[in-house]
């Protein structure tokens, strides 16, 4: 199967998705309501999309194609909104975060389409176990070539991204000791990791052609890359984050994406290399595991530098690209949480350790997702 042709969009344009969780309001342990909840929200009007995913206790909802921060927080709003009034009539909760904190994968239900089913019988029980929650951010390219730089330039910031949005320290009931457990679940795909160091689209096509003669992939889906391009919607699609609690932060998270790229697409403050990959695996161990407080190692000067502070440097280094973009909020939601509470895998941590429940803490989950509380 050939590669499908690099459409063109609008550069630095945004659509982001969001995986969220479908729990009771009796344990909140995750619950199988995807269907129920599609069809209470068909025929409502929003700006974007709302579709099943994987397990039946999933739901991915999608912006359309937004020109900034503040068009993403208003149709993640809204689209917000519209699942609440739905989710009250069912009695169910929806909410943010990377991993449910206690529940049992073997309990999953696969959602009952096609391609689930077909993902689910060449992956077995990983399938069950891919109930996790990511934000996919995509990032509007005008051309394939361009795609692939700014894949390759993004890539130096996934540590970055990872320790912001990382939400998700429990799983099946226990603190992992990560922020971010959910991509140790990703990394179990036969076809995860980063995409090769290409930046010409035919020498793309060349690998992907070869690829394909091997009949180990048929279509970009197959890659679960960190950053992937999406030729179909003339994006990069960056893949690392766990799902926020709040629609403020999935926003503040596509603003600083969209600040990185125009930052890299007018200023090129560093020339491409595969050397830049070399301590790819290290920095986003870190991130996964330490958050914030990760360790940072510079491909350029092989520095060591805690995370947070090398946040905190780019943040400045973008002041004046988010003043064009109109993505100060943004970067200011970021920063204030640096200098707060930490991120959201932090705050988790800390309301199971003052509560002792992780049913209390999926509660209050639930509510910060429907913005009634902190």
């Amino acid at each position: 199967m050939s590669l499908e042709p690099f459409v063109t969009s609008r550069p630095l344009t945004l659509g982001v998705e969001l995986e969220l969780q479908i729990v009771n309001t009796h344990d909140y342990d995750l619950t199988a309501a995807a269907g129920d909840l599609m069809r209470l929200m068909k025929g409502r009007t929003i700006p974007g999309d709302v579709k099943p995913e994987i397990t039946s206790s999933m739901l991915e909802i999608a912006t359309g194609v937004c020109s900034g921060h503040a068009q993403v927080l208003d149709e993640l709003r809204a689209i917000r909104d519209q699942l609440v009034e739905c989710e009250q009539k069912l009695d169910v909760r929806l909410c943010g975060g990377g991993t449910h904190p206690f529940q049992d994968w073997s309990r999953r239900r696969i959602y009952d389409a096609p391609r689930f089913h077909e993902l689910s019988a060449l992956y077995g029980y990983l399938s069950k176990q891919f109930t996790v929650f990511g934000q996919h951010v995509h990032v509007g390219c005008p051309g394939p070539d361009q795609a692939l730089v700014l894949m390759h330039g993004l890539s130096r910031f996934i540590p970055h991204l990872i320790a912001l949005a990382a939400s998700s320290p429990f799983v099946q009931g226990s603190d992992t000791g990560f922020h971010s457990a959910r991509l140790n679940s990703v990394s179990a795909f036969p076809m995860a990791g980063r995409a090769p160091f290409v930046q010409r689209w035919e020498d793309f096509e060349s690998f992907f052609a070869k690829m394909a003669h091997t009949g180990v992939v048929s279509s970009m889906k197959d890659f679960y890359w960190d950053i992937r391009p999406k030729p179909e919607f003339g994006t990069i699609e960056v893949r690392v984050l766990d799902t926020p609690l709040t629609v403020e932060k999935a926003a503040a998270l596509a603003g600083f994406i969209q600040c990185l790229a125009r930052w890299l697409r007018v200023e090129r403050p560093f020339a491409l290399s595969e050397d830049d990959y070399l301590p790819y695996t290290f920095n986003r161990f870190q991130a996964c595991r330490f958050g914030l407080d990760a360790t940072y190692v510079d491909p350029d000067s092989g520095e060591h530098r805690v995370l947070r502070d090398d946040l905190l440097a780019i943040f400045d280094k973008l002041e004046l690209h988010a003043m064009e973009l109109r993505a100060e909020d943004a970067i200011q939601t970021l920063r204030a949480e640096i200098f707060g509470t930490g991120n959201d895998a932090t705050w988790i941590r800390q309301l199971q350790h003052r509560e002792h429940l992780l049913a209390e803490v999926v509660r209050q989950q639930a509510r910060r997702w429907r913005g009634l509380a902190r």
